[in-house]
């Protein structure tokens, strides 16, 4: 059975159910979580979380998902155990408050076992073993007397492995998995009795568990590790959470062995053993390789896909790793051409066959990860440059190790592997600090928890305000239809509490039963305005939503003090908010100018606006031209001409989707009901819940100002909008009536004047060079002809004042060539320019003979002016900063010579 029929077969179960009801049907949310604790949707239940924490109603009572899912804390194990990888599907039954224990237990059970004629997966129950938490009765009698599995296949675990909580105080409750027994040749027969709670780790091959079904019955107060909390009591209602591995089911079903070898995914493996002409199953190093690639390239496409885009922090950097890690490991299998193009058209086709959109988003997912592979490819190139030079240090002074701070500075700066470095190692017989090198990454690991500790608790923070929605409900809010409005203060807060009053000069928070204050969301920044009650006259800092329904307003008390028991009359600043109009409405018209110039694959990955001035990032893999900068500016000053109508309206997420209109990608939507902006009709149509004018001419003006880069496969544009816009073109005007006064020509003329001074400026520029390369030289005569004696060597130690690194190195060489070739020599010069030291060493044949080396004379002239530098023996070069002890330098360089050649 194929993983499309599974997943079909696991949601027509759910949605056609007559034992508990039917369940709703609910698509896939963006791998993005919605959430300040997560980088990405690690599990199925994520996108209902809201639900079981009591944030949000639900809107059903039952629910069924296959949920797109990424897990990245152990990304470099993937491929070395088989049970595990980066993107899964996990198939899910949720029942907020509805059903419980015996309905999740005896719907899993029937679904598993029903026959496949029948619609089911058709497992032999003999080998079917429900695990449950330890002194969990109900569970233990609903699959005993219920279902009907003897007592003996019951197998009872602890804490660590059958409860759950989501690691921070919430809900919880115990979980009951459903193992199956795949025989034998997998393990040793489990002696459940005599295992005791915790599960055998021999018994994990063996017996694989590819349904977990979680009872949410606790509050739990404290949470110290997965098998040590405090239950301060029940919740509320029960709910069941389950999620049913669909990678598991589909090997266990397709009779191959691993996730990697089910039909999804070993297609990419069979290409890249054509590319390489390596046999999977050969070799186990190999193995893990092509299991890598298989992974990291499905993985990777399904993060594009989503609107992740390859950086060096967050979700960007777990792209960028998932990207190179597979090309790395096609280069470790034999393969150096580029290889994404080979294979990730390959997942495309088993996994388009799904999600749809891979194909029709195509071109902007290729060029994204084609682009990133290539500039890795850049970095292996630079990488190993900087590997030889490291590996050469070493070398040259007889070591046999590479440091670990080395090989971690080469991974992570310069993003070079960590297996590629010992590949490189061993062919120049070196080995590497590894124990060195993963305590370095151990310890860049910790900090990464330790931020992901502190973000953890980002649900307890939002308390006090579930608080005052619990108590007042949610806020009225009339952003879109006034800008003033009388209302009554429901709370005040001031460092997380509630507070009665605030007095002149606090900062505080007010939450108001009604405001017309736009809260910050979507790219646009809140309002600005007043809130006055009585004697009192607040300024509003910020406006927020910390949780659903409820808006909060910072304020700062301008004068008197605000008593919380007398209305306040609440008013936007007009400008403000119609500068705040133009901006967003002008990003969208931007949006849609980039794509007509561009082409539809120009889409947006995130945006910025306040009032005049607004940004916009998209995914694009190299600079645009003059031409097309200009263009997009063209297309969205002709769209504020045509006067276009700007409306919108609410439709489903379906619906919106069906009309063509874009969502921005890593934003979360309601399923129910979404806002759809139109400008022009179809020529923009996009999802948003901003601020927008009500025809494109009130945006006044679009002024492109910029646009560039902000990391791979990403572009940014930035554009004044509106008085803001006209601002900086009279600002622009300014600057040219002031070069055309200076220069006494005209507008049209001054391209060509600037033009002729920077090229008459580069021809001074060069004569001056010139001059002072002749000065350089001049000096090395008499540099030669005044060399100190140092036992048998002749020494030229010299401070040239003004003189850069490239003077500094050829005035050495020039002084070196001018001693007797049949005569040891040293030379050092000490160049100090703009409160830098460059300083050069170089020695002759004869010098080197003796012992004297000029990487040696580097190294201690750089411990005088607090630098380093390096080099071979006969030439070496180093800097430093101190400047102050340059003389104290050359002073050093006497000693430093007759101590190498031993007062020869």
């Amino acid at each position: 059975m194929d993983t499309a029929e599974i997943r079909r077969r696991f949601t027509a179960h759910f949605e056609q159910d007559t034992t508990v009801g039917p369940h709703t049907v609910v698509p896939s949310a963006s791998l993005l979580a919605d959430d300040p604790t997560l980088l990405f949707v690690n599990a199925g239940m994520v996108p209902f979380k809201p639900y079981f924490l009591g944030q949000q109603t639900p809107p059903y009572d039952r629910a069924t998902t296959v949920q797109k899912c990424i897990r990245t804390p152990d990304i470099e194990e993937v491929g070395k155990t088989t049970r595990h990888g980066t993107f899964f599907e996990m198939c899910g039954n949720f029942s907020f408050g509805d059903y419980f224990k015996s309905g999740a237990a005896r719907l899993a059970w029937d679904l598993a076992t029903k026959s496949v004629a029948d619609g089911g997966f058709g497992f032999d129950e003999g080998r079917l073993y429900p695990s449950i938490l330890d002194g969990d009765e109900e569970a233990l009698a609903v699959w005993r007397d219920e279902v009907g599995v003897p007592d003996s296949r019951i197998v009872r675990l602890g804490n660590k492995e059958n409860y759950w909580s989501m690691g921070v105080p919430g809900p919880g409750g115990p979980c009951s998995e459903i193992l199956y027994d795949r025989g034998p040749a997998y393990g040793p027969d489990a002696d459940w009795a005599a295992m005791g709670t915790e599960m055998d780790p021999r018994l994990e091959d063996r017996y694989l568990e590819f349904w977990n079904l979680v009872f949410m019955q606790d509050e739990l107060s404290a949470v110290r590790s997965k098998s040590d909390f405090d239950v301060a009591g029940s919740l509320p209602q029960r709910n069941i959470d389950t999620g049913m591995g669909l990678e598991r089911v589909a090997y266990l079903m397709q009779g191959v062995e691993n996730m990697y070898e089910i039909d999804v995914m070993f297609p990419v493996i069979a290409r890249a053993q054509e590319l390489t002409g390596r046999r999977y199953g050969a070799d186990h190093g190999d193995d893990v390789r092509f299991r890598v690639v298989a992974d990291h390239v499905r993985s990777s496409m399904m993060l594009i896909n989503d609107g992740v885009t390859p950086g060096n922090e967050g979700r960007g950097y777990v792209l960028r790793r998932l990207l190179r890690r597979a090309v790395r490991s096609m280069r470790l299998l034999g393969y150096g051409d580029p290889a994404l193009p080979e294979l990730m058209p390959v997942s495309r086709d088993k996994m388009g066959e799904t999600y749809t959109d891979l194909v029709t988003g195509w071109d902007r997912i290729a060029r994204v990860a084609y682009a990133e592979e290539e500039a890795f490819r850049s970095t292996l190139r630079s990488g190993t440059q900087i590997f030889d030079l490291a590996a050469g240090e070493v070398s040259s002074r007889g070591g046999t190790v590479l440091p670990g701070d080395r090989a971690f500075a080469l991974h992570d700066t310069y993003g070079f592997p960590i297996d590629l470095t010992l590949e490189m190692a061993a062919e120049q017989g070196l080995g590497v600090d590894e124990d060195g090198f993963r305590r370095l990454m151990s310890e860049q690991r910790e900090r990464a928890r330790a931020d992901a500790r502190a973000k953890k608790g980002g649900h307890a923070d939002t308390g006090v305000y579930r608080t005052v929605l619990d108590a007042h409900g949610p806020t009225e809010w009339l952003a879109y239809s006034t800008l003033e409005t009388e209302s009554r203060p429901v709370a005040l807060l001031r460092e997380g509490r509630q507070v009665a009053s605030l007095a002149e000069g606090e900062i505080g928070e007010l939450v108001l039963d009604r405001t017309p204050f736009y809260a910050e969301s979507g790219g646009q920044v809140a309002d600005a305005g007043t809130i006055v009650s009585g004697g009192a006259r607040l300024e509003v800092v910020d406006v927020q939503r910390p949780v659903r329904g409820l808006v909060v307003h910072q304020v700062r008390v301008v004068e008197g003090e605000l008593d919380p028991s007398a209305g306040v009359l609440a008013t936007v600043d007009r400008e403000w908010r119609t500068g705040a109009r133009q901006a967003h409405s002008g990003t969208h018209v931007v949006h849609a100018a980039l794509r007509e110039v561009l082409g539809p694959t120009a889409l947006q990955a995130g945006s910025y606006n306040r009032p005049g001035y607004l940004r916009l990032d998209f995914g694009w893999t190299s600079a645009l031209s003059p031409e097309q900068v200009r263009d997009i500016e063209t297309v969205s000053q002709q769209a504020l001409r045509a006067d276009l109508p700007v409306g919108w309206s609410y439709m489903t997420l379906a619906q919106a989707r069906d009309e063509g209109a874009l969502a921005l990608f890593g934003e979360t939507y309601d399923d129910q009901q979404v806002r759809v902006v139109e400008i022009g009709g179809p020529w923009s149509r996009e999802l948003c819940g901003g601020t927008h004018v009500d025809h494109s001419s009130q945006i006044g003006t679009i002024v492109v100002t910029g646009e560039a880069s902000v990391g791979s496969g990403n572009r940014r544009i930035e554009a004044f909008t509106g008085v803001e816009g006209f601002a900086y073109l009279a600002r622009e005007r300014d600057v040219v009536g002031e070069l055309t006064t200076m220069l006494k020509a005209r507008p049209d003329d001054l391209v060509g004047r600037v033009s002729e001074m920077v090229e008459r400026l580069r021809a001074a520029e060069k004569e001056l060079e010139r001059v002072r390369a002749a000065q350089v030289l001049a000096a090395a005569g008499s540099l030669a002809a005044g060399a100190e004696q140092v036992g048998r060597v002749k020494v030229v130690a010299h401070r040239a004042d003004g003189l850069g690194g490239g003077d500094v190195r050829q005035l050495a060489l020039d002084v070196r060539g001018r001693l007797p070739a049949d005569e040891p020599g040293v030379v050092v010069v000490l160049g100090v320019d703009g409160g830098k030291v460059a300083f050069v060493a170089a020695t002759n044949d004869a010098a080197r003979a003796l012992g004297a080396d000029a990487g040696a004379l580097v190294r201690a002239v750089g411990e005088v002016v607090g630098g380093r530098g390096g080099g071979k023996p006969d030439v070496a070069q180093g800097g430093g900063t101190d400047v102050s002890r340059a003389d104290d330098a050359v002073g050093v360089v006497a000693t430093e010579v007759s101590r190498q050649v031993g007062g020869a």
